[in-house]
């Protein structure tokens, strides 16, 4: 059956309403043999898609079967025992996943995906591996693309909690496509796996990667959205989350900056924020009952030059004015707005209207530079908006 779902993803290509066909003909199989006038009679392809199906047959798949074998890689379909059973709920589910690395890893009970801007800032970045982190030590394997920025920091933040990931590629395997990402991919493949729905060394362009963007979303029970602009690609990636029934997260940020302009508008239009790995875990507790944090965990601190894991280290600083003691982890990188925040606490927790003075801030700065603070657990809110540092 595998030559025939290789048949449709090359004459259809990706993207197409594969889900759609099926439901009509049955299987690939039956809509071979059912021929070019049902194709028509159906009403679900076009006279190019028709022609297509017409130029190929699938026993022509066997050059991409020794392409695969190969080079190691695995053809997932859905006649697959590894194939994503959430994908085949789409109607435009892919015909064939290549696959480098575990396929098992595929039919995880609990996928998470990460998405933001491939210009994060640090602030975001270290959120995004914090929050990966967290949520990957809870059970769940992390989803992202592989691109630079949030995508490379997200699956960092699972590679460090020795935990599964999964790149969905807007390419074929084998292509050269982010060179400088080329090492971050072979520990993804060695600890996950690579997956594409193009052929193999399909080039990148700009349609590929809107298209694999329902594979992201569609194979998570949620999407988490991290830095993203009024036109974020990944924006894109939230709204096929909802249309497909899943959860959408957002991180808030800067509400001055144009940087967080699409994760706050996802806030205002309902999508649950994030102040902690809670929030994340929290929706699916009662369908996941295994996935959860762990309790009194140090989390790590990742150096963002050289991509190391160290453990927090905490530092006895003085506080002149106080004459007293405060425990501060100053080797945590942290953006301007909310190293000054940090710096106005003692050992007394504040309000948050209190920061707001000392720190000579505006509330939509402090209110972003306190969740970054909370996000790397550095503080940890009271009752009474007063917030304290741990």
């Amino acid at each position: 059956m595998t030559e025939f779902w290789i048949w449709l993803s090359r004459t259809l290509g990706a993207g197409a309403k594969i889900g759609d066909l099926i439901s009509y003909f049955g299987s690939p199989l039956d809509m071979y043999e059912a021929g070019s006038k049902e194709w028509r009679i159906s009403g679900l392809l076009t006279a190019k898609q028709i022609e297509s199906l017409k130029q190929f047959s699938p026993s022509q798949s066997m050059e991409i079967y020794k392409i695969c074998e190969k080079n190691r890689w695995h053809i997932v379909t859905p006649s697959s025992a590894f194939y994503p059973f959430s994908l085949m709920e789409l109607p435009d589910m892919p015909a064939a996943l290549f696959v480098e690395g575990d396929c098992s890893v595929l039919k995880s009970r609990i996928n998470i995906a990460f998405v933001g801007t491939r210009k994060a800032s640090e602030y975001s970045k270290n959120i995004a591996r914090s929050l990966s982190y967290e949520i990957s030590r809870a059970g769940a394997v992390i989803v992202s693309g592989g691109a630079v920025g949030i995508d490379s920091a997200s699956h960092e933040g699972a590679l460090a909690a020795k935990g599964k990931t999964v790149a969905v590629l807007g390419c074929g395997l084998g292509t050269d496509y982010l060179p400088e990402n080329a090492a971050l991919r072979s520990e993804i493949a060695k600890n996950g796996a690579l997956v594409s729905e193009f052929l193999p060394f399909t080039p990148a362009s700009k349609t590929t990667f809107p298209i694999r963007n329902r594979i992201i979303s569609g194979m998570s029970a949620g999407t988490v959205v991290i830095e993203a602009g009024a036109k974020s690609g990944s924006l894109i990636t939230a709204n096929l989350a909802l249309s497909q029934g899943r959860e959408v997260f957002a991180v808030p940020g800067d509400l001055t900056s144009s940087s967080y302009t699409g994760t706050n508008n996802l806030i205002r239009d309902g999508c649950i924020p994030v102040f902690s790995a809670e929030d994340i875990v929290r929706p699916y507790r009662f369908v996941y009952p295994e996935f959860r944090l762990r309790e009194n965990e140090e989390k790590p601190v990742f150096e963002n030059k050289e991509k190391k894991i160290e453990k927090k280290k905490t530092t006895d600083i003085k506080k002149s004015d106080e004459n007293k003691t405060v425990n501060k982890r100053t080797d945590v990188p942290l953006s301007p707005n909310a190293k000054k925040v940090y710096d106005v606490f003692g050992n007394e927790p504040l309000h948050i209207d209190e920061i707001t003075e000392k720190s000579s801030l505006s509330p939509a700065q402090v209110l972003a530079a306190m969740t970054e603070l909370e996000l790397l657990g550095l503080v940890k809110l009271e009752n009474g908006r007063k917030y304290k540092i741990i």
